[in-house]
Parts: C-alpha cells; structure tokens; sequence
C-alpha cells in the first residue's frame, strides 16, 4: 500500500511511527449516521492494526466493517506528523478465529504486550497478551489498510517574517 500525502513522512518513517506509536484513533459507522470515534492500544504487524477492543466500535464494524484509523504526534501546528489509514477490520469472533489468523501469534502478542507493559499491562512477570474473545463484545480487531496518508508539517517551507 503506497502511502500519498504533500510533505509526506517517508515510508520507513511510516513504518516506524506505526510501529512505535502507543495510541492509534479508530472511526467507525455508527448507528444511522453517528460516527464513533475512539482512542485504541494496538499493534501494526504485517501492514496490519492489531488491537484488543470492546464496545460499540465492536458492534459497528460487524455491521460494517470499513473505517479509518489515524495516529499522529505533536500539538504545534508547524510540529504536526500523521498518517491515516482507510480500509476495513475484521472482527475475530472466537478463539478458532484468532488461531486461525496467520499473524495473532507469538509475534502480535507478544509485541503488544511488551509495548504496553510499563503503562500497566501483563501480570505476573509475563507481558504477552493472552487477551481472548469473552462476552458479547471484547474481540480482537484485523484491520487492513487500503489506501492512506501521511504528513509532516516539519516539511512545509516557512516563510520569512514580515517586517
């Protein structure tokens, strides 16, 4: 997937800001024409988000599994870098869904669980991530990008002060 965008960030620094990135937002179809927007943990495996979920994100993307996903850093408007992601997420329904997706291994779990160990999560002194479909709706979500794009305003020529 070619990731466009003026003043882009370079595809190895896409590849590493979704990599290292603790937060990505994903934006689901609501009921009617609401759009739910929520902050997820996640891993990027595989040109593919990863992340262990629960709600009305859950219940939106089994009725439509499109969305959006965008990560992005720094407040300042010059400072500014982003990528988003268009494209769809499959909801792993069961246990047999997860064993059968080729990447939610050792591989996904394992780097999940140790981005996130010193933010709180694992046990135990093991930081894989054994997370499980449970209840009606904590599953895990594949999401495979399409198509996207990227910024860095860092990129943008300034321009001289007036005076």
């Amino acid at each position: 997937m070619k990731i466009n965008g003026s003043f882009a960030l370079s595809d190895t620094e896409i590849e590493e800001f979704l990599r290292e990135a603790k937060i990505i937002r994903v934006a689901t179809h609501g009921p009617g024409e609401r759009i739910n927007l929520a902050p997820l943990w996640y891993c990027w495996a595989e040109g593919k988000v990863y992340a262990y979920t629960r709600g009305q994100k859950v219940e939106n993307l089994r009725r439509n599994p499109r969305c959006t996903m965008t990560l992005d850093r720094n407040e300042r408007y010059p400072e500014l870098q982003g990528v988003m992601l268009e494209g769809t997420a499959r909801v792993l329904e069961d246990a047999a869904a997860e064993a059968a997706d080729a990447h939610l291994d050792a591989r996904v779990r394992d780097a999940m669980g140790a981005k996130y160990a010193k933010d709180g999560f694992g046990s135990g002194g093991s930081t894989r991530n054994e997370s499980t479909a449970m209840g009606k709706n904590w599953r895990w979500i594949v999401f495979t990008p399409e198509r996207g794009f990227s910024w860095d305003n860092t990129r943008i020529p300034q321009r001289a002060p007036k005076g």
